[in-house]
C-alpha cells in the first residue's frame, strides 16, 4: 500500500502545555496507519519482555534514555513466553498504569519490527535485538524531539505517543556513512555525535577512513612511527591552487583504547564500524613513517603530504617488509574492530614509481603480467590469503573502491565487495555481473562533503552547490538493475571527504540534513519515496539538530 505523509497535530489538553507534535518519521516506515488517541508516558509504566530474547541491554538503554529525557521511570520484568500472551500482559505488573511489551517472532527479518501503540499498551514484535532497537528509535521519534536528542525538557508535563500501527523493515542491509579523518582529525566525541545521528536514522554501517597521504589516524603498536610521524603534518590546510600550506603543525590520532571505546559506543547503537586503511595508494603518511621499506625510492626525502589530490608516493608492493607491514596492520585492526569487514581502499593508485623500481619490474615479470596495476592486485591477493589462514572468529571480508575492477581482479576471487563511487551505477553492475557484492556510493550526489547550495553563505568546500538535499534524495538506487543481479546489491552509503573541511561544525553543516535523505534511500521502499513528502517530514528535524547541539544546513527549512 502506497502511503502518503501522515501529519497529525496533537494538542495537549493540560493548561500550559501546548506541545504540537507531528507524525513525521525519518526514514518513512514501510507501512503505517494512524489511529485516534495517544499513549500517555506517565505514572507507573511497566516494560515486559521474553526472558530469552537477548535484549537486556537494549531495554536498559531505552529505559535510561526515557528517564533522562522525560523523568518517567519505567519498570522492567521478564516472562516466559509460553506462560504469557499479550492478553495477559498485566501479569507482568498488575499495579502499572500502562504497559510496553516485547514479543519475538523468528520469521521476521533481523532488523524488522512491528509496533502497535494503543492508549494503555505498546506492543513490539521482532526477531532480533536490532529489530527491537529500531522499534525503540521509532518510539523516540514519536515523542517530542528532545527525547531523541537526549536532552531533558523541564517545561513539559505530559509525554504523548500517538496511537499507530507500524510494520517496518529496511530495504537494504547496508545503510552506511563514511567519514574521512585522514585529511582532518575531529576526535572521539565528535564521532559519537555522528553515531547518534546515524542511529536516529536507522543507519548501521560507519565506514571510518583512517589513513591518507595527509595523515595516519589509528595507533598500530607494532609500528609506532605511524602515529609519531604519520599522524602529523606541517600545515593545517591541505594546499590546492591558490591555497598554500600554512606551516602550522597539525594532526592527531586515535589510540587503540579510543577506538575500542568508539566500537563499544557504536555496538550499543547497532552500528558496525568498517575501518579503512587505504593501501598501497593514498599512503604517503605511512611511507614517510617507514621509508626504508615502504618507499619505492628510500634514498629520497619523504614527508606527510601537505596537499590535496593524488600523491605518487605509493607503497613499494615488491618489498617483503611492506607486505608484512600490511599483514601486521590487518592483524591489529582485526583485534580492535570485531566486525565482518575491513576496507583496503584501492582507489587512485599511481603506478609511476613502480614502473621505475627494478624490484617492482622484476615482480611484474614474475607474476607474468605487463600491466603494473596487477602489482596492486597481487599485493591484495597476499593479504587476502593471510586473512584466510586466521581462525574463523578473525575472518574478515575485504572491501575495495571500484578501481580494483581494473587489472586481473579475478585473482582475488569474487568474494570481495566493491564500493562503487566513480561511474557508480555502471561499476556496480559490472561488479555484480562478476559475482561480487557491491555497495552504491555514487560520487554524484552521495559525496555529501560537497556544497549543498549555491548561496553566498555556503561554507567553502568542493562542488558548485548542485548536490542539494533534493538531488541527494532523488537518486534512485538500483535503477534498471536486472533481477538476476539484484541480490548482489548490499545497499547505499554517503561519503564525506575532508580536504576543505577543517572543523566539526563544518562537517555537521554539510552532513545535515543530507544524511537523512541517504538514510531514507537505504530504509524505505522506493515506491514510498517522494521528495515533497520528505521535505515536509524534514521540517521537524531542525529542532532535533538544535537540541542535539549540531550545525546543519538551514536553507531547506521553512
Amino acid at each position: 500500500m502506497k502511503l502518503k505523509s501522515i501529519l497529525i497535530t496533537i494538542l495537549c489538553a493540560v493548561c500550559g502545555v501546548t506541545v504540537a507534535q507531528e507524525i513525521s518519521l525519518i526514514p518513512q516506515p514501510a507501512q503505517m496507519t494512524v489511529n485516534e488517541g495517544a499513549f500517555l508516558l506517565q505514572g507507573k509504566v511497566a516494560l515486559c519482555y521474553p526472558k530469552d530474547a537477548g535484549v537486556n541491554d537494549v531495554v536498559d538503554n531505552f529505559i535510561k534514555e526515557i528517564k533522562t529525557t522525560t523523568g518517567v521511570k519505567i519498570s522492567k520484568s521478564t516472562y516466559k513466553k509460553a506462560k504469557m500472551l499479550g492478553a495477559d500482559v498485566k501479569k507482568c505488573n498488575k499495579k502499572a498504569d500502562a504497559h510496553i511489551t516485547l514479543d519475538t517472532d523468528a520469521s521476521m527479518g533481523a532488523e524488522a519490527y512491528k509496533l502497535t501503540v494503543k492508549e494503555r499498551l505498546i506492543t513490539i514484535t521482532a526477531a532480533q535485538p536490532a529489530g527491537f532497537f529500531y522499534a525503540f528509535q521509532t518510539l523516540k521519534q514519536l515523542l517530542p524531539a528532545n527525547v531523541m536528542a537526549g536532552v531533558y525538557d523541564a517545561s513539559a508535563t505530559e509525554w504523548r505517543i500517538p496511537c499507530v500501527s507500524i510494520t517496518d523493515e529496511p530495504r537494504f542491509a547496508w545503510r552506511g556513512f563514511m567519514l574521512d579523518e585522514g585529511r582532518h582529525f575531529y576526535g572521539k566525541e565528535e564521532i559519537k555525535k555522528i553515531l547518534d545521528i546515524m542511529a536516529a536514522y536507522k543507519m548501521n554501517r560507519f565506514h571510518w577512513h583512517l589513513t591518507e597521504d595527509q595523515g595516519w589516524r589509528i595507533e598500530i603498536k607494532k609500528y609506532p612511527k605511524l602515529t609519531e610521524v604519520g599522524a602529523w603534518r606541517n600545515s593545517r590546510v591541505c594546499g590546492w591552487g591558490d591555497v598554500k600550506p600554512d606551516g602550522i603543525r597539525y594532526g592527531g590520532y586515535y589510540t587503540q583504547k579510543d577506538a575500542r571505546e568508539i566500537v563499544a559506543y557504536a555496538k550499543e547503537r547497532f552500528i558496525e564500524i568498517v575501518p579503512e586503511v587505504d593501501i598501497p595508494g593514498h599512503s604517503q603518511a605511512a611511507v614517510a613513517s617507514y621509508p626504508e621499506f615502504l618507499a619505492c625510492d628510500p634514498e629520497n626525502p619523504h614527508e606527510v603530504w601537505l596537499w590535496q589530490g593524488v600523491s605518487a608516493d605509493v607503497i613499494n608492493v615488491s618489498h617483503p617488509k611492506a607486505v608484512q607491514f600490511a599483514k601486521d596492520v590487518i592483524d591489529e585492526l582485526t583485534a580492535i574492530f570485531p566486525f565482518g569487514y575491513i576496507h583496503l581502499g584501492g582507489d587512485e593508485c599511481p603506478t609511476h614509481k613502480w614502473e621505475k623500481n627494478s624490484d617492482c619490474q622484476a615482480l611484474l615479470k614474475e607474476i607474468g603480467s605487463q600491466n603494473y596495476r596487477d602489482l596492486q592486485i597481487n599485493f591484495y591477493r597476499q593479504l587476502k590469503e593471510h586473512i584466510a589462514q586466521k581462525p574463523a572468529r578473525e575472518q574478515r571480508r575485504l572491501i575495495f573502491w571500484n578501481e580494483v575492477l581494473h587489472g586481473n581482479t579475478a585473482a582475488l576471487g569474487n568474494d570481495i565487495t566493491i564500493m562503487a563511487w566513480i561511474g557508480a551505477d555502471r561499476a556496480a553492475k559490472e561488479a555484480a555481473s562478476r559475482g561480487m557484492n557491491t555497495i552504491l556510493t555514487p560520487q554524484i550526489p552521495y559525496y555529501i562533503n560537497r556544497k549543498q547550495s549555491n548561496l553566498p553563505t555556503e561554507p567553502h568546500s568542493q562542488g558548485h552547490g548542485t548536490e542539494t538535499v533534493e538531488a541527494v534524495y532523488n537518486y534512485v538506487p538500483m535503477k534498471d538493475v536486472p533481477a538476476e543481479l539484484a541480490t548482489k546489491y548490499m545497499g547505499v552509503q554517503a561519503n564525506f571527504w575532508t580536504e576543505w573541511v577543517e572543523t566539526p561544525d563544518h562537517v555537521q553543516y554539510l552532513l545535515l540534513p543530507r544524511l537523512a535523505a541517504v538514510a531514507e534511500a537505504g530504509w524505505t521502499p522506493q515506491e514510498l519515496r517522494n521528495y515533497k513528502d520528505f521535505e515536509q517530514r524534514l521540517q521537524g528535524e531542525a529542532l532535533f539538530y538544535r537540541l542535539k547541539g549540531v550545525n546543519y544546513g538551514k536553507h531547506v527549512f521553512k
